[in-house]
């Protein structure tokens, strides 16, 4: 009699690495965050705007948490959270921030490639 194997995890590599690559590429959004932030009383930038980034730093992170246990809540509020903070930095600072244009592009580009064929299994 022959075992069946689990291929659970061989048809969700995909969905793990393209959203690990996602949050990497993020913790580069969150080291200039953190450099600004050391920095800050050099380059004077206003304080309440690492209240804000911080924030929805923490926000992207728990959203991608939630992609990570398949939530449709997650889904929707990562793109939002990314967007917010690439408004917060072009707001605050006039600055373009291309690790999250980059963090929308893989997410629309490779995460939506990974998502759409499991909508109807997410929660």
């Amino acid at each position: 009699m022959m075992k069946s194997e689990d291929k659970s995890f061989r048809n969700n590599k995909d969905y793990y690495l393209f959203f690990g690559l996602i949050i990497l590429v993020f913790f580069l959004s969150i080291n200039t965050d953190w450099i600004e932030y050391s920095l800050h009383q050099k380059i004077y930038i206003p304080g309440n705007f690492f209240y804000y980034t911080f924030g929805t730093d923490l926000l992207v992170i728990i959203s991608w948490v939630f992609i990570m246990f398949f939530r449709k809540v997650g889904i929707i509020l990562f793109p939002l959270f990314v967007a917010i903070h690439f408004a917060l930095h072009n707001y605050y600072l006039s600055t373009f921030l291309y690790s999250d244009v980059t963090v929308l592009f893989l997410y629309i580009g490779l995460g939506l490639l990974a998502i759409i064929p499991r909508w109807n299994v997410l929660k």
